[in-house]
């Protein structure tokens, strides 16, 4: 009985904290979700992928560093409990939340892995100036996409090939090479981890984000950005891409009014980017780091007596 009390406090504390952070960030993250001129793309993922996945670590971090710290070290063991309808009613949701988004994420690995093996037969290397291997394939669609985790490598359709020139085949891969620098595949299958309902708009956007960050990464003056355009507008006439999308990165990816949202942009590229905000130096983040680690190891003890007494109302 020691044991199931604990797997109910435990994650009963992790679906409370997990639900009530992605209900708060479902209401406000729309309010950084814009693009002004002073904002850039790339912070504007980075700020929008941290929101998605916050609640899902903040609500580990605390279940972990303090739910079952606290019952193993305060928690009577000869004191036969019964437990409340209520923590086993949240922890089995949370117990199901997990299982789920375990579940969600291998689904979208073997099915992504089923799909690039698909994609990729009859493949060739292509030789191209860039870092990652380029793969040129038979099909027309994906017409241009970053595939893999572990070992990303674009895929280069016949047919894009022969619809772009050499300048716009070069910011085209320069795109996907930002992808991959960004590790945005990656952060995709931690999305299909971290599973909750009514996230799908804040999902898109960052998605949305994403491809914008690796535009602004792949150009560097007006020609490139025209050309960057240019094959946009190419390659998404040759038609959407297929799934397992969600764990790739098409250059042609996103509705109609995201991609018309990235052509107006760089048509209307400037050299006169916004300036970088300026960056917290290392010493300034370590002397953080420190006063942080230094105050939960003071309150620590207390904060395990608060948690404890906590959860003891949840069991009651």
């Amino acid at each position: 009985m020691f044991v199931v009390r604990g797997i109910a406090v435990s994650f009963s504390v992790f679906v409370m904290v997990y639900g009530a952070l992605s209900l708060a960030i479902g209401v406000c993250w729309r309010k950084i979700a814009t693009y002004p001129e002073k904002q850039r793309a790339h912070r504007v993922a980075d700020v929008l992928f941290a929101l998605r996945v916050l609640p899902f670590a903040a609500a580990a971090m605390v279940t972990l560093a303090f739910a079952v710290p606290s019952f193993l070290l305060l928690e009577p063991r000869s004191i036969d409990e019964p437990v409340g309808a209520i923590p086993l009613a949240l922890g089995s949701c949370g117990i199901l939340l997990v299982l789920f988004g375990a579940i969600n994420a291998v689904v979208a690995l073997r099915r992504a892995s089923r799909g690039i093996a698909l994609w990729t037969l009859g493949a060739e290397s292509a030789a191209c100036a860039v870092e990652v291997p380029v793969l040129r394939i038979t099909r027309a669609v994906p017409a241009m996409t970053v595939a893999g985790i572990a070992r990303p490598r674009v895929l280069l359709s016949r047919a894009a090939e022969f619809l772009l020139n050499e300048g716009e085949l070069q910011t085209a891969l320069n795109h996907e090479v930002a992808h991959v620098r960004r590790r945005d595949n990656l952060k995709k299958l931690l999305l299909r981890l971290v599973l909750f309902p009514g996230m799908r708009g804040l999902e898109t956007a960052w998605l949305e984000a994403t491809e914008m960050a690796a535009d602004d990464a792949a150009v560097s003056d007006a020609a490139e950005a025209l050309d960057l355009a240019a094959a946009l507008i190419k390659l998404s006439r040759l038609g959407p891409c297929e799934p397992p999308v969600h764990l790739t990165a098409a250059l042609a990816y996103g509705s109609v009014s995201a991609m018309k949202a990235r052509v107006e942009r760089l048509i209307a590229w400037s050299a006169e980017q916004p300036k970088r905000p300026r960056a917290w130096s290392p010493l300034y983040r370590l002397t953080a780091a420190l006063i942080t680690l230094g105050f939960f190891a003071v309150t620590y003890s207390q904060l395990l007596v608060q948690v404890h007494e906590a959860t003891e109302w949840l069991v009651r």
